[in-house]
């Protein structure tokens, strides 16, 4: 059965005071939105529905020769909900499910989006949602659950009251819903909040309501839920992929001498038994052979081909 995932990609980069748009500022020199895309398409995904506002010319420009990403236009910011109803009229006539993410987390990994679709098929859900519990919930709706641990609810924190500000597990906006169920809560949806805005968080509220199956999966940790507003949050988010992308080369038969003192891009791919010597710059998508020694103070361009056995130094 297929799956769309609509990524909600409209926002601008007020507190990064940036020009460009949030989507793309980089993560170990990839946009954030080409991760999220990347784990989509590593599931089941055939399709993605990229809500734009905000610098649209520039996101298609950089996206749109990819035939899977369709670019759906928000013109008004009404809020989450309101944002996801733009894509109505491209969900009607689709089954299968939907993956609703947002555009600014760039550390959301195909694994667990597989483990939400899993849970979500195993029990039969209308809707489900992967939660994390953080030891500092500040800034994220709050999951609601009653006396048996069931679901009840997400409270956005604005709306929370002193008992729910006091919950640590949160809703990162991991959502995985029946095409269908989805159309239906949408049309659901009001502004009768603080905020008035359309909460997309809402829509688990109305199927539980109108008695569907809700299904809350803890299955994200504190480092995928990182969605970085500030440059600060950005340097934080790319340290944590940065110690991924060099954790999973290691753990391919690389030696990384010095991990702090490396610097490894997206998309590059490292033999066994090659050596990455301190003071190391490897460009995003470069390939290096096996049995070679890249460094020290080596700086490999973006796309650099290193055949097997080379020894490449810097001038010292």
């Amino acid at each position: 059965m297929s799956v769309t995932a609509i990524i909600l990609a409209a926002g601008k980069s007020t507190r990064m005071k940036s020009r460009r748009p949030k989507p793309l500022h980089e993560i170990c020199g990839k946009p954030m939105l080409g991760w999220i895309l990347d784990a989509c398409f590593a599931t089941d995904v055939t399709r993605a529905l990229v809500v734009v506002g905000h610098g649209k010319d520039e996101i298609v420009e950089q996206f749109g020769k990819d035939r899977r990403i369709h670019f759906v236009e928000q013109t008004e910011q009404l809020g989450t909900g309101h944002a996801a109803k733009m894509c109505e009229p491209l969900l009607r006539g689709h089954g299968g499910d939907v993956f609703l993410l947002a555009g600014d987390t760039p550390l959301i990994r195909a694994e667990i989006l597989r483990t939400l679709l899993g849970a979500h098929h195993e029990d039969r859900a209308a809707a489900s949602m992967a939660t994390a519990i953080l030891d500092d919930p500040t800034g994220y709706g709050r999951v609601v659950r009653d006396e048996t641990g069931q679901f009840v609810q997400i409270v956005e924190q604005v709306d929370c009251d002193d008992r729910q500000r006091e919950i640590h597990e949160v809703f990162p906006s991991y959502y995985c819903v029946k095409t269908e169920e989805l159309l239906f809560a949408l049309s659901k949806l009001t502004n009768r909040n603080k905020k008035g805005e359309y909460y997309l968080t809402d829509i688990y509220g109305i199927l539980r309501k109108a008695d569907k199956k809700v299904v809350a999966v803890q299955a994200v940790t504190a480092e995928d839920v990182i969605a970085p507003n500030t440059r600060q949050q950005l340097a934080e988010a790319d340290a944590a992929m940065q110690e991924r992308i060099q954790r999973g080369l290691r753990e391919g038969g690389v030696t990384i001498v010095s991990g702090v003192n490396t610097y490894i891009e997206a998309g590059v791919t490292i033999g066994p038994d090659t050596v990455i010597e301190p003071f190391t710059f490897i460009g995003r998508d470069s390939t290096i052979g096996g049995d070679c020694v890249i460094g020290p103070f080596v700086c490999q361009p973006p796309g650099s081909i290193v055949p097997d056995g080379t020894r490449v130094a810097g001038n010292l």
